[in-house]
């Protein structure tokens, strides 16, 4: 072929620059020499950039084709897809929330749990690992691989209080392992409880950067928020607002649930691509209260605590001792002061009590039987060996936020009322069903955490921070149906991860340098019992319970208790130390702070070196104040807030605060001649909640406080046909209950008129919403309808603070 003079002069210029280029690069560093050799064997790659596979997303390929002017001369090249390395595991992480250390029959409990005993069979079980002693800080923990200060998570992302520490978002530079494991060529999925996604991101604007699809989740299935209601869960498919596809009464319990979606989507996955492995994330709500569980769960265990926490604490310690899950010299610790005998507990408690433990106990083996159809799955699928699964006894100890007695509605002792044991005696047979929410008393959590002393929150004692982990992996691991006693923290699990999967730590994700990872890899111990530890160091603190861990020794410090708030507003600087030999004290029953006040000093000093490193201070014992959402908004709230159209729908904290305040809400709206009907704005549930709505063509309020403080105010007025504006206006008695007078106004004429004793800053689990009530229904008059979706239009609603 001929070709122009101008074609040819350039091939010469290209030609004499190409030597030039060689000329030099002898003088150049390696790294240069390479990209210049790689230029002059691809000469139309003029954007060749040096790879490292620490960089994530890794480079986009090198174009080893040849491009002429034609397809008839040219070479293609197609860019290979991303792929793991040959081999890899899948990798599955389960977690549970809220479980005992003595909670299962794998470690000695009294909970059957056959599929976690199956797997421990199989593999190995740690019974020195630990978490951070609350939710979102273990999560994010256990998917950075950092210390829960180290991202940010100091506390649960409700409680985010802007220093570095405590801001309750992730940073960019501590990416996920989703990250890491979907840029090396992994499918990744999440189920489940979430609880990472700052609170004010938890809405249809966002930002999403921060939900799980934005942190290296394909596939998000499961709720944001620390808890929902298992019968009627505030649902999300990636960032959409779903409801359940079924209703209590035929059959639903977001366990079961969720667990459908995670079998469909490896099987789903495994049918698109075999070879791709997959990173499943499955954190179940339960054990965490509200303690829903279908009926046939709890009758399971019908009469099988009635021998009260005392007597049940003693039975696994005994177990544990005969199955060898801890060391034969171990002590059961004695039962806090503030703890009641189970013999001084009167005989109508003790009938609650049980039956609240009955209940708590059925949905821990409900749950094990739904884990159980997941795991089945995978070996049905002949997937199973090369699965590398995680099963964590939970993100901290058993809770002990139900209070003393127990209660019907543990949202309610959230919120700072106590409902009393006469609420609970009234309903016992509706407890674990859709219209309670309850949660066990404090001696039922501390027997569960059997053999340490206290619970949940109190990262001070081993009670609220050691989880078992079983790890079961064939392909990787010989050893079955061992124990494995190194020191691990939830940390480690990530390093792990990496390690058995050939994928080294990454030093720049998304253009983002990251910092180094604090865990370890517990590899190493998979196949040794006697190899020896690796993690010899770790600082604990929540809530200012506080505790280091050094070379066998714990340094402990413990401020208040879970279950009064009020308690932790002394001067936690003088909360005495302890000292325990946990080598020689599995369970921290031997305070040696008296005998040893060098060592004691040593790990004092320790701590503050540790919490100056990765950001525990300032340390702060706040409890309800830190769930203002001001903290978080930036700048001052809003005091007016503007809805247009039928179909809104918020979480509550984003959505308008006004009670306890006065406020007033305008809603323009247009009847149809035919009338209409439905709610107008809503929020909360069926225990705690308001709602404005239209029923026989007149206005009505509701507002729900756990049945200690409901009112309906009906309307006197027929709505007009036409445009109608429609007000409720409520002014504060200035009581510390939030009570009022509550006023309805049409066209601006008054309407109905009702006192409310008492209303809440925040009421739970559900939505803000205009247009319908989309959960359980506030309002007892509509609880029949549906969501009772407004059949008129709403043009616009308005809520303004007086």
């Amino acid at each position: 072929m001929k070709h122009s003079f101008f074609y040819r002069c350039g091939k010469s210029i290209v030609a004499i620059a190409l030597t030039v280029v060689l000329l030099l690069i002898g003088n150049l560093p390696f790294s240069n020499a390479a990209i210049a050799a790689n230029y002059s064997a691809n000469k139309f790659n003029f954007n060749k950039a040096p790879q490292t596979v620490t960089q994530l997303p890794k480079p986009d390929p090198v174009f080893k084709g040849r491009v002429g002017k034609t397809y008839k001369d040219s070479v293609p090249s197609y860019p290979p897809p991303l792929k793991a390395p040959e081999g890899d595991p899948n990798v599955l992480i389960i977690l549970l929330d809220d479980v005992g250390f003595g909670m299962t029959s794998t470690f000695g409990g009294p909970v059957p749990t056959p599929n976690l005993d199956k797997l421990a069979s199989n593999g190995v079980s740690y019974t020195r690992f630990h978490t951070t002693a609350l939710c979102s800080p273990t999560r994010a923990a256990l998917l950075t691989g950092r210390n829960h200060h180290s991202v940010g998570t100091g506390v649960i992302t409700e409680m985010g209080t802007g220093y570095p520490g405590y801001t309750g978002i992730i940073p960019r530079s501590t990416a996920l392992v989703s990250e890491t494991l979907k840029d090396n060529g992994y499918a990744t999925a999440m189920f489940g409880k979430w609880h990472n996604t700052p609170e004010p991101a938890i809405s249809p604007a966002g930002p999403f950067d921060r939900w799980p699809t934005g942190l290296g989740f394909d596939y998000f299935y499961g709720f944001n928020q620390g808890e929902t209601n298992q019968y009627y869960p505030t649902l999300y498919r990636n960032t959409v607002p779903v409801d359940p596809p079924q209703t209590p009464e035929e059959g639903y319990h977001f366990t079961t649930d969720m667990t459908d979606e995670a079998i469909a989507w490896t099987r789903n996955v495994r049918a698109a691509d075999p070879d791709k492995p997959w990173f499943v994330y499955f954190s179940t709500g339960a054990v965490h209260a509200p303690h829903h569980t279908p009926p046939e769960w709890r009758e399971k265990f019908k009469g099988q605590f009635d021998q009260g926490w005392d007597k049940q604490r003693e039975m696994t310690y005994q177990k544990q001792l005969e199955m060898g899950i801890i060391p034969p010299e171990t002590k059961l610790t004695p039962r806090p002061e503030e703890i009641p005998a189970w013999d001084e507990v009167p005989e109508d408690a003790k009938t609650v009590y049980t039956r609240l433990m009955e209940n708590y106990a059925g949905y821990m083996a409900h749950t094990d039987y739904h884990i159980g159809r997941l795991i089945d799955s995978l070996e049905q699928s002949g997937e199973l060996d090369n699965t590398l699964i995680f099963y964590i006894l939970g993100d901290n100890g058993a809770s002990a936020e139900g209070g003393l007695e127990g209660t019907f509605s543990e949202l309610a002792s959230l919120l700072g009322i106590q409902l009393g044991l006469e609420s609970t005696i009234n309903r016992l047979d509706e407890i674990g069903g859709p219209k309670s929410e309850p949660h066990v008393p404090v001696g039922w959590a501390w027997a569960m955490d059997s053999p340490f002393q206290w619970t949940k929150q109190v990262a001070s004692h081993l009670g609220g921070t050691r989880n078992p982990m079983v790890v079961h992996w064939p392909q990787g691991i010989q050893s079955k149906g061992e124990i494995r006693t190194q020191f691990h923290h939830v940390i480690d699990v990530v390093p792990t991860i990496l390690e058995a999967a050939k994928i080294p730590e990454p030093t720049e994700v998304n253009g983002i340098a990251q910092k180094p990872m604090e865990g370890v890899s517990m590899v190493y111990s998979f196949d040794d019992t006697n190899a020896k530890d690796r993690r010899t160091t770790q600082y604990f603190e929540m809530f200012v319970n506080r505790a280091i861990y050094d070379n066998g020794w714990m340094a402990s410090s413990h401020f208040g208790v879970p279950w009064d708030t009020a308690s932790r507003y002394s001067d936690f600087q003088d909360a005495p130390w302890e000292l325990y030999n946990l080598e020689e004290d599995f369970s921290q029953a031997n305070d040696l702070a008296a005998q040893n006040q060098e060592k004691l000093k040593e790990l004092q000093e320790k701590f503050v070196q540790e919490a100056k490193k990765y950001d525990v201070f300032p340390l702060d014992p706040r409890f309800a104040e830190r769930l203002d959402p001001k903290l978080r908004v930036g700048g001052e709230p809003p005091t007016s807030w503007t809805y247009y159209g039928n179909n809104v729908r918020l979480p509550e904290p984003i959505g308008p605060q006004l009670f306890p305040r006065g406020h007033i809400i305008t809603a323009d709206v247009t009847i149809p001649q035919s009338g209409a009907e439905g709610v107008i704005t809503c929020a909360g549930a069926f225990s705690a909640g308001w709602s404005l709505y239209v029923k026989n063509n007149k206005p009505n309020f509701r507002y729900t406080v756990f049945d200690i403080g409901d009112v309906t105010i009906p309307g006197t007025v027929t709505l007009p046909k036409g445009k109608v504006t429609l007000k409720s206006e409520f002014t504060p008695d200035g009581s510390k209950e939030g009570g009022g007078t509550l006023k309805l106004f049409v066209n601006d004429k008054p309407a109905g008129e009702g006192k409310l004793t008492r209303s809440l800053f925040r009421h739970g689990l559900e939505p803000f919403e205009v247009g319908r009530d989309s959960i359980t229904a506030i309002a007892l008059d509509y609880k029949d309808k549906g969501k009772f979706e407004f059949t008129g239009k709403i043009d616009r609603v308005a809520f303004n603070l007086k």
